[in-house]
């Protein structure tokens, strides 16, 4: 019997995405597919579209030309909050929505209508996965610093149990230690939940450490 870990999760073909105006091509000709509990690094120069690739995955931006398709079903036929919900996106800037940690974390599973009670298990589980004290979850995001914001974005995002996970240079304001720690929880996650991870990240031991896929970017091309 085929495992869960091999079903193809996400496919592009032929995908590409020109600016709003229609004159640059910022992606061109993206063809991958990826299966359940892969770990994906993206590499490439500033101005790659590493971004934009994840922006398109997140329905922020729709493409030019080609196809995906999410669990065979083409994204076009899928309600864009439905899809964010099984794919989300951690964007390099973390922000906590004016909020407070706890209410942020709380936050996108209020909006899912998810008991109080699972969502404090939630937050319990993932803060102390990542890290997170207890004396953060009352602060607002003026009383962090940029890397403590950056976990506590990245534990909101797997807070949501997401099928697929988009990170954007998630340990760029991270310290070696730190970063390290968060790469083994991916890995886990990965490995024990399936969870596919698509991870930007501009340090090549990083991406060594995670992926069992790399892609390299370079003028909106994979090389």
């Amino acid at each position: 019997m085929e495992s869960i870990k091999s079903q193809e999760i996400l496919k592009l073909s032929g995908v590409g995405l020109t600016d709003e105006n229609g004159f640059e091509t910022i992606l061109d000709n993206i063809s991958f597919n990826l299966n359940q509990g892969d770990r994906v690094g993206i590499m490439g120069p500033s101005g790659a579209g590493k971004t934009s690739l994840l922006r398109l995955l997140n329905r922020l931006v729709e493409p030019s030309q080609g196809y995906i398709f999410f669990e065979g079903q083409a994204f076009s036929g899928i309600p864009v909050l439905n899809l964010r919900r099984q794919i989300v996106l951690v964007p390099q800037e973390p922000k906590l929505l004016g909020m407070t940690v706890k209410n942020s974390l709380a936050y996108p599973l209020q909006l899912q209508q998810i008991k109080i009670g699972e969502i404090q298990s939630r937050i319990d589980q993932y803060c102390q996965k990542l890290g997170i004290p207890d004396e953060w979850l009352e602060r607002n995001e003026l009383q962090l610093s940029l890397g403590q914001r950056q976990l506590v974005t990245i534990a909101r995002g797997l807070m949501m149990q997401p099928k697929i996970l988009l990170l954007d240079e998630p340990t760029s304001a991270l310290d070696a230690d730190k970063s390290d720690h968060l790469i083994n929880i991916l890995i886990e996650l990965s490995e024990t939940q399936n969870l596919t991870i698509i991870m930007v990240n501009h340090q090549q031991r990083l991406i060594d450490q995670f992926s069992s896929q790399v892609l390299f970017l370079s003028k909106g091309q994979l090389i």
